[in-house]
């Protein structure tokens, strides 16, 4: 066996293990003590002939890829690449501060970090989506993910080490460091390796248990791992927190403490004589050009007026018609396809559709990894079950991920299933990602247009789609810009205008029926872009009929009507709101739209009140 140069090794993981100290004692902050026990495991795979990167070239598709799941120990990320000549000394002493690119936990503002990482739980799910566009791409990089040991109660780890084992995924390496210490005392299962190699191995993995601070070991376990073939590999490395400070290696209550500035010479004089010129050398990947098929054009959608078409039916029919011209597409799904319609999409590209069953936390995750390496991620699973997957989504956006999350059978309209399959709070959660995009449209071809323009947008987007058929409205030539709205219905004799998104716009076009009997005329807006919302056409129906009615099948907290009013907070506009206010139940979809008084005759009887005209 033919080992690297270990003693070139040790030199480097001594200047790592100084930068660690020193940085971290310098910002007054940071985990140095998670960061130590991992030195060997990283120096060995950067630095032993491995690992394949271009140091110059971050974003070669040929790279292999490294996350810290474990990204408190962002002090040893960073250090390892102050090893490889690309952070110097002085920007190192910059971590931590305001404006630095060395921020506390990874984020792509380093852009040798893959994503975002430092909430636990979720390294493994990126790995499994970077590792599944290896195969789509047809490169050979591989993907490598260390994860802490505590991390490993996460739930969301055993989805995707699921996932990974269910896709054969022999391009993903994970190393958890077993250092035995979390937070505020030992981890579950302590330094009980074979606890972890029981567990693992037992969901389809090959599993490998070393010495977590023996190079040879280590180079044995990576070479292994290599060379495994139809299975994902776990290296299970028994390691000590805080290794090579005798202050702290192996101590419980360092956890997140850096050095106090008193220790750190004797901690520094532990390690031994320090090269700080030392540089470490990464090996080249291959130059290979990804498998990318050429865009092709696109057709319109084709509807007649008045054809009844349920919205995530014409979602799957979107994400169908548009794939020659989005060959990054691709889409992920939750074990619901023949519900959210992404089946359909299935069948045309059954290459670029990926299975993520039952596992919203992995879906989103692993979405995250496909969106790191240049591709457009559809999510999708009912509007009810994102919220499982709020914090992957949520920390998506810290990974400048260009992700489209598709919320199918949102609001009491979905009928008789009940509450537990009931989007209600859905736009609330997406109103709240910085930057992000939600859309709700109406019918098939607002739909259908408003899926090419996600696709075309580069950022995080929503789409709320329906469950029951609605009625054509608009003709194919129709444009639905994101951040536009449309006016149904205007006149100057409007004494009201109603605000309506998805299925409540069928009940505000309804409503103004009943109110034109009346003699009152109503405006009606289809506000299918709920963020970023149109201010200046809903600035002018409040200036012209001095009244919104909002309409939604959404809670009142955070849905259409909160975004209408913070358009409106300084026009001194009337804003009414008829929103889902009640514990639903089981029903037909008219009977639920009665019972939360977002039907149409709600409409009508809340106008006639705010108007005077009982």
């Amino acid at each position: 066996m033919v080992y690297p140069d270990i003693a070139g090794l040790e030199k480097i993981a001594r200047f790592i293990r100084s930068v660690i100290l020193t940085a971290t004692t310098n910002a007054g902050s940071g985990h140095p003590t998670s960061s130590l026990s991992a030195v060997e495991l990283m120096t060995a795979l950067l630095f032993g002939g491995m690992f394949r990167y271009d140091a110059d070239r971050p974003d070669h598709p040929n790279n292999d890829r490294l996350i810290f799941s474990k990204g408190h120990a962002s002090p040893l990320f960073y250090g390892l690449w102050a090893a490889a000549g690309k952070i110097d000394e002085e920007e190192m002493m910059t971590y931590r501060r305001f404006g630095s690119r060395l921020e506390g936990h990874p984020t792509v503002a380093f852009p040798y970090a893959e994503a975002a990482t430092g909430s636990l739980g979720q390294g493994l799910a990126i790995g499994v989506g970077m590792a599944l566009n290896a195969r789509l791409d047809r490169l050979p990089y591989r993907t490598y993910v260390l994860i802490g040991d505590s991390e490993m109660t996460e739930g969301s780890q055993w989805e995707a080490i699921q996932l990974a084992a269910y896709y054969r995924l022999d391009n993903l390496t994970g190393i958890i460091d077993v250092n035995r210490l979390g937070q505020r005392g030992e981890t579950m299962y302590g330094h009980d390796l074979d606890a972890y190699r029981a567990r693992v191995a037992a969901f389809g993995w090959h599993t490998i248990v070393i010495d977590g601070h023996d190079y040879r070991q280590i180079s044995d376990a990576y070479r292994e791992a290599q060379e495994t073939e139809g299975l994902p590999t776990m290296i299970i490395a028994r390691t000590f927190k805080g290794r090579g400070v005798s202050l702290v290696e192996n101590r419980e209550g360092w956890h997140g403490k850096p050095l106090p500035r008193e220790e750190l010479d004797k901690a520094l004089g532990e390690l031994g004589e320090v090269d700080r010129s030392v540089r470490g050398s990464i090996r080249k990947p291959d130059d290979l050009e990804p498998h990318r098929p050429a865009a092709a054009g696109i057709s319109e959608p084709r509807y007649q007026p008045g054809e009844q078409v349920a919205t995530r039916t014409a979602y799957g029919r979107a994400l169908r018609r548009i794939a020659p011209g989005f060959p990054a597409l691709v889409s992920l799904d939750a074990e619901v396809s023949n519900s959210t319609m992404a089946e359909l999409f299935k069948d045309a590209c059954p290459e670029r559709f990926f299975e993520m069953y039952v596992a919203e936390q992995n879906m989103a995750g692993a979405a995250i990894g496909f969106a790191r390496r240049g591709k457009i991620p559809f999510v999708s699973t009912f509007a009810a079950f994102m919220s499982r997957a709020y914090d992957q989504i949520r920390m998506s956006r810290y990974s400048d991920a260009n992700i489209k999350f598709v919320g199918s059978h949102a609001g009491v309209s979905i009928g008789e299933d009940g509450p537990s399959q009931m989007g209600l709070e859905d736009i609330a959660f997406f109103r709240t990602l910085l930057d992000g995009v939600v859309l709700y449209p109406a019918d098939a071809v607002s739909t259908e247009k408003l899926v090419e323009e996600a696709a075309r947008h580069r950022g995080a987007v929503y789409i709320r789609t329906t469950r029951g058929a609605t009625p054509v409205i608009y003709g194919s030539g129709e444009a639905f810009p994101i951040g536009g709205c449309k006016v149904l219905h205007r006149s100057d004799a409007d004494v009201i205008t109603l605000v309506g998104a998805g299925i409540t716009l069928h009940e505000v076009l309804a409503a103004r029926q009943m109110l034109a009997a009346d003699n009152i005329a109503a405006r009606i807006i289809d506000l299918y872009s709920i963020k970023p919302i149109d201010s200046a056409t809903l600035r002018q129906a409040a200036r012209e009929t001095g009244l919104l009615l909002t309409v939604e099948d959404h809670v009142a907290e955070g849905g259409l009507g909160e975004a209408v009013r913070s358009a409106l907070w300084d026009t001194g506009a009337r804003v009414a709101g008829l929103a889902v206010g009640k514990i639903p139940g089981s029903g037909k979809p008219r009977e639920l739209l009665e019972f939360e008084e977002i039907s149409s005759n709600a409409v009508v009887r809340l106008a006639r009140k705010l108007l005077g005209k009982e």
